[in-house]
């Protein structure tokens, strides 16, 4: 489940309004049997919150509202509409929004009304009614009805970004029953997900929308209804959040202690390394730290060493993305899977990580690391029975051998990838002449260029390029901006670039939107690579189709082995913590949530901190 909306999240904060109380679940007579209400959905096992729940675990229910939190945004921004292809919306646009229904995170697959006052199902799941709350309402003070609501899932299944309509295409109708109730109708009762996935549907303003024109890009400051609106901006350079002092969602217990800046302003850099130093320097507040060398050497500075600024590394247990090099399947030059092999062969990740990461990183090899859902030696019984049908259909290797990465000396020498290398290259018919990789049938050299949205990214790019000349391929690397990289990457525009898939816990219907056959035709989808395979849309289908959680594991590290077997990536690297730095200005739970425990939607400003910190001198 949760597909990546663009500009609903408030950067990688978590700064999420969320909450709602309920009635507990109970099971309701109809015709044709009974169904369930409930004040939240798992979609496997039960939910960890009663609805008379006070808080969430991970929330300090007394932490004192005001002040404000500086954060950083990249590139540059030219719309507020998150909804749409069009244009570059900036960070947070999306927050001004509420949801039918919200995901805590401290259970892997489960939500809770938000807007919604409650959602009632059939045993199999083929529709869910949402009931309203009756205190919902925009900023304005009217209030959400369901014509809102039924608005909010044609316009963006028929206008905005191709992802919606690909999530949604199980969704066939929604349905206004009265001015609070809503019923979605699923195309069958095979995707047990379907009543949370609809519960992510960000809820638009109809009367708003009325006089506008949806697809189009635009700065003018919407209307919503969550914890913030908008209260300011300067075009690409900087967007103000403030609270809305009377929010209706206020005192709903998912949102007590959360939500408490008065204002969040996002200050836009044009590159990670700008943005660092601007953080040094005292101009925001908060950091995610990406980079190991950064987080190695870069903060050896006063303000650390004085405690001024604050550092973590934070266990957590949610997936990691596969964070890669990733080669687009619509080029010639990669279908062959040998080829695509041949430079995951020339990787020297023991040498890259020793050198220039300092030892920090851990080398990916799932599409589900750091999960239960992630392929684990060869395939169990339970996996086999998914697979087999499949034989012949997917790489042999599947069936028979650990997918494992190679791994290097670190000595900087990689002469047996470099082999290992050219023979792939050989069989896929390329041979070495004069120096370089050339193709046997037309002479043409092999040559291809790398595509960068961030300078920052070169750190491991220009050691690749340096390995692929060793044996006679030539890499270009092109370092563009943020608007120029999103437009090219919409139109598949490349040949190979970084790229970066994320997964949660729970995964559904976004799989589709990754790796599915028709989302490789849809231009601006999240199918960057262009994977196009039956038998892979089949795995697919198993996973969104499962019935309990253990077949959705099972048939999820069958998919990842059929995935990782096809060498669609050359994967990368990640750190198993989350490294953030912070201004020593706040107070944050003792408690922290175990998938995103770095969420700052959870902090507040601790005033004897806050004056301590004015106090040192230090630009703030």
């Amino acid at each position: 489940m949760a597909i990546k909306r663009r500009g609903i999240l408030l950067g990688g904060a978590g700064l999420l309004s969320s909450g709602w109380i309920g009635a507990p679940a109970v099971a309701r007579a109809q015709a044709g049997g009974t169904t369930i209400v409930s004040h939240g959905f798992a979609t496997h096992g039960d939910v960890k919150y009663p609805a008379d729940a006070k808080n969430l675990d991970y929330a300090n229910p007394d932490a004192p509202k005001g002040g404000s939190i500086r954060l950083a945004g990249r590139g540059t921004f030219d719309s507020l509409n998150p909804f749409i292809l069009k244009g570059t919306p900036a960070t947070g646009a999306g927050a001004v929004y509420e949801t039918l229904m919200a995901r805590t995170n401290d259970e892997a697959a489960t939500s809770y009304g938000l807007i919604a006052e409650s959602i009632e199902y059939p045993h199999d799941r083929s529709w869910a009614i949402f009931k309203l709350r009756p205190a919902a309402r925009w900023h304005d003070g009217k209030p959400i009805t369901a014509d809102d609501v039924v608005f909010s899932f044609e316009t963006l299944k028929a206008k905005g970004a191709p992802q919606y309509a690909a999530y949604w295409q199980d969704v066939v109708k929604a349905e206004r029953l009265d001015d609070r109730g809503v019923k979605f109708a699923f195309r069958d009762g095979t995707n047990n997900e379907l009543p949370a996935i609809i519960g992510e549907l960000p809820v638009l303003p109809k009367h708003w929308w009325a006089s506008r024109d949806f697809e189009k890009t635009s700065l003018e400051i919407p209307l919503g209804s969550g914890a913030y609106r908008i209260d300011g901006f300067e075009a690409g350079r900087s967007v103000t959040l403030k609270r809305v002092d009377d929010h209706w969602g206020r005192d709903l217990w998912l949102n007590r202690g959360r939500n408490n800046f008065d204002t969040i302003r996002y200050d836009y850099y044009r590159d990670e390394t700008v943005a660092f130093e601007a953080f040094k320097a005292g101009e925001y507040d908060y950091r995610e730290e990406y980079t190991s060398r950064n987080w190695a050497v870069g903060y050896d500075i006063p303000a650390v060493k004085s405690g001024a600024i604050q550092r973590a590394s934070l266990k957590h247990e949610s997936t990691l993305p596969m964070q890669c090099l990733a080669f687009n399947l619509r080029r010639d030059l990669f279908k062959d899977r040998r080829v695509r092999e041949a430079f995951v062969q020339l990787v020297d990740f023991e040498w890259f990580n020793k050198t220039l990461s300092y030892g920090l990183l851990t080398r990916i090899n799932s599409y589900f690391f750091n999960s239960e859902l992630a392929a684990r030696g060869l395939p169990s019984n339970e996996e086999l029975e998914v697979l087999e049908p499949l034989r012949g259909k997917i790489p042999d290797e599947v069936f028979t051998q650990e997918f494992k990465l190679p791994v290097t000396d670190g000595s900087g020498n990689n002469r047996e990838g470099a082999r290992r290398a050219i023979a792939l290259l050989k069989e896929a018919g390329w041979e070495v002449k004069n120096g370089k990789m050339t193709s046997k049938a037309t002479g043409q050299p092999f040559s291809f260029e790398l595509l960068l949205g961030e300078p920052r990214l070169e750190r491991f790019a220009l050691p690749f390029k340096q390995w692929c000349e060793r044996v006679g391929v030539d890499v270009r690397l092109r370092t563009v901006d943020p608007a120029q990289y999103q437009k090219r990457m919409e139109d598949f525009d490349y040949d190979m670039t970084v790229d970066l898939f994320a997964q949660s816990l729970s995964p559904g219907n976004e799989q589709r939107e990754y790796w599915g056959s028709e989302a490789a035709k849809t231009k601006g989808s999240r199918n960057t690579l262009g994977i196009a395979d039956p038998a892979i849309d089949k795995l697919i289908e198993l996973v969104i189709a499962a019935p309990d959680r253990k077949s959705l594991i099972m048939r999820t590290r069958a998919l990842d082995r059929v995935l990782l077997w096809h060498q669609f990536v050359v994967p990368q690297y990640y750190s198993t913590e989350f490294w953030i730095a912070y201004w020593n200005k706040f107070g944050r739970p003792e408690k922290l949530a175990k998938y995103q425990p770095r969420g700052i939607s959870d902090w507040w400003i601790d005033k004897d901190k806050e004056k301590a910190l004015s106090g040192s001198g230090y630009k703030q």
